[in-house]
């Protein structure tokens, strides 16, 4: 299994342009030929690509460079050099990506394919044929290459998933996970288990699907650093739907009422804009439950306006009736949502000058 890695930074330099050529043509019979020096290649791109079928930043962990190659020079015989090679660096789909000297976001690359040019490669420089006037015939010049961009950028990614589980450590979210998909999150009984946000998709009504990222526990004081902090608080963003998980049982602590009211803010604190993020309660572990908490947890969420449900990932009980209202809820807002803009590499334009 890869490490999860969700923050990273890069330097990125694109090629030199080739320089052009001082030559002059040679050949039986054709004493002044004049000059006929070709251009340099233009130096090769660096673009950052968009692949779903990564689910973290770990491949550009450990190789912090990525250089394009510089274009070659021209020739005689009005031989312009070779481009540069574009240099392809594949990245997560909901990777954002940030210059680091300024924190300007250059780029949010949401979906797959989608392409971000980071850095343009040089022009290459103009051969000596370009200079013959009437009065220079013999122009012994021609132009250097232009050199590439070169840059650090930092980029965060941010999971792209239709449903985010929310809750305390031992909330019972990753047995949620592992029960309704093929994801495999470790499971154990105590605070903190998982440490790494887990992806699953879940499949419903035969042929229809969503992916559902389980959130590592978050406590009181998440936004300011406590636990694991704001590390994972990111992810949520990305969320259409979230659904908010409390333990039942009699040993849970805080009580489950408490716990929401906790996870409600802390979220709040961190981001403002997801006090409109639709969401879900589900009442956990029902088939160790207290009956009073569970009604508890009945009466917090029709004071928020918010779906309850009452859960054994353990026995199965609930479990369906929830995936098909999370299945059902996160269908309609698809459908309402406009495509999402995008950022494609623009095809290279080159002065003549």
């Amino acid at each position: 299994m890869s490490l999860f890695i969700d923050h990273v930074r890069v330097f990125v330099s694109s090629g030199d342009g080739g320089k052009g050529c001082v030559a002059f043509h040679r050949e039986k019979y054709v004493p002044k030929g004049g000059p006929d020096g070709g251009d340099g290649g233009r130096g090769g791109d660096v673009i950052l690509v968009a692949d779903r079928t990564l689910s973290t930043l770990a491949e550009l962990r450990y190789r912090k460079r990525y250089e394009a190659s510089n274009g070659a020079p021209g020739s005689g015989n009005q031989k312009t050099g070779r481009d540069g090679a574009t240099l392809r660096v594949r990245v997560p789909a909901g990777t954002v990506v940030k210059d680091e000297e300024s924190g300007e976001i250059l780029a949010d690359l949401v979906r797959d394919g989608q392409e971000f040019l980071a850095a343009r490669g040089g022009k290459g420089g103009l051969g000596n044929q370009h200079f013959a006037t009437p009065s220079r015939q013999v122009p012994r010049y021609a132009q250097p290459g232009l050199p590439g961009e070169s840059l650090w950028l930092t980029m965060e990614l941010k999971l792209l998933a239709d449903v985010g589980l929310v809750g305390f450590p031992n909330a019972g979210k990753s047995t949620l996970i592992a029960r309704i998909s093929a994801a495999r999150p470790k499971i154990a009984d105590y605070p903190f288990t998982t440490l790494t946000p887990n992806l699953g998709v879940v499949t419903w009504d035969d042929y229809q699907s969503f992916v559902v990222a389980d959130i590592p526990g978050l406590i009181e004081g998440a936004h300011d650093g406590k636990g694991l902090g704001t590390r994972f608080l990111r992810h949520i963003e990305r969320t259409r739907y979230l659904l908010m998980m409390a333990d039942c049982t009699a040993m849970a602590d805080p009580e489950p009422q408490q716990a929401l009211d906790i996870l409600r803010r802390e979220l709040l604190a961190y981001d403002a804009h997801l006090a409109t993020r639709p969401f879900c309660v589900a009442a956990t572990k029902a088939d160790a439950a207290d009956d009073e908490r569970l009604e508890a947890v009945h009466a917090w969420a029709k004071q928020a306006g918010a779906p309850c449900f009452t859960i054994s990932a353990v026995s199965g009980a609930g479990i369906t009736e929830l995936v098909r209202h999370l299945g059902d809820t996160v269908g309609r807002m698809k459908a309402q949502e406009p495509e999402p803009e995008v950022t494609e590499a623009p095809d290279p334009v080159w002065d003549d000058a």
